[in-house]
């Protein structure tokens, strides 16, 4: 496979149909953050409590009836809030398949509304392709936790350390996983197929694949993946860095001052935290795409027709010359009339 093709050719996409990125925000939806949370909740956990002293005498002053109704209310809202990025995340995943493809088959023009229709056409199979893949490794990851403990247990914790080789596997292991998810949503949009036939399909694609996959993945994941986003994310340590001297400090007003040059740095920085995030995220999905197309050789003949090449026009005929040689049969003599005796 030509991974330069491929790598040149998923940045002429997105930077051609630049609505991409806009799909590539919404695919981006719910996988920034998650990161951070731990490290928040270690600054939280570490330093004077202040704050949290002001927040519970606040709380105290509250009735049971209005803390209730606090409570469901914010379960009622982070529910929806979870059914709002599910929605956008897939739409997104959908939009940058067909917009790669696409532009694959040379459209002029990509707009919004065919991408988002598109998106809720595919959206429950491709929901329901990553929920069923979800549960799977959901319940291989508890299988395997509950096999170390039960090993660990009869071996007397020796068996951890056997164990601990092992765990190293997961690494790779799981970067495959993804690989995998990644080919089979690119075949369930791109040969609309059930969501077995696209497990099966994307599985096969990598088993057959392996070593272009392999390069593949480790460009993609490692080199644009990571490098890319931890370029994106580093202007987040000067925007979380009157947050961290507040909290060094200790005092309940360098706190608050922290909180406040955080919350306004980071509205500062947000813009273009997503714009950089959604045209990696795209940048990644078109390239997966036309991956999966080179290697099953798939033009996508299905989602426009592909413009016919003209025909080329009939060269007129040249008249016959006197030296231009005749057919065989006009060579051919004819008999000379049977004359009667005399």
């Amino acid at each position: 496979m030509d991974f330069g093709y491929v790598l040149r050719r998923a940045w002429q996409i997105i930077w051609k149909f630049k609505i991409l990125w806009v799909f590539g925000i919404l695919a981006s939806c719910g996988q920034a953050g998650n990161s951070s949370g731990s490290n928040s909740s270690y600054q939280f956990s570490g330093q004077d409590n202040v704050l949290g002293t002001r927040m519970e005498q606040w709380f105290n002053q509250l009735n049971p009836a209005t803390v209730t109704a606090l409570v469901i209310l914010g379960i009622i809202v982070g529910l929806i809030l979870v059914v709002v990025v599910i929605l956008l995340a897939t739409v997104g995943r959908v939009g940058l398949i067909r917009g790669t493809m696409k532009a694959e088959q040379g459209a002029d023009r990509l707009t919004f509304g065919e991408l988002w229709r598109d998106g809720l056409t595919y959206f429950w199979r491709v929901f329901g392709l990553n929920i069923v893949l979800a549960l799977l490794i959901f319940a291989v990851a508890v299988i395997l936790l509950i096999l170390g403990i039960v090993f660990s247990v009869v071996t007397l914790g020796l068996g951890l350390l056997c164990l601990l080789p092992l765990l190293c596997l997961l690494i790779p292991a799981w970067w495959i996983v993804t690989v995998i998810i990644e080919q089979a949503n690119v075949a369930l949009v791109v040969e609309n197929l059930s969501i077995s036939q696209a497990i099966e399909r994307g599985w096969r694609v990598v088993r057959d694949n392996l070593g272009s996959i392999i390069v593949m993945g480790l460009i993609l994941v490692l080199g644009v993946g990571l490098i890319g986003g931890f370029i994106i994310g580093l202007p987040l340590l000067l925007v979380l860095s009157p947050l961290a001297v507040g909290y060094a400090t200790g005092t309940f007003e360098a706190i608050r001052n922290g909180w406040i040059l955080f919350g306004l740095f980071f509205l500062i920085y947000l813009p273009f935290l997503v714009v950089l995030s959604g045209i990696l995220r795209a940048y990644i999905s078109s390239a997966w795409t036309l991956t999966y197309l080179r290697l099953t050789n798939k033009p996508a003949p299905t989602l426009i027709p592909a413009p016919s090449a003209p025909e080329a026009p009939m060269a007129p005929e040249a008249p016959l010359s006197p030296e231009a040689p005749l057919s065989p049969e006009a060579q051919e003599t004819p008999e000379p009339p049977a004359t009667s005796g005399t």
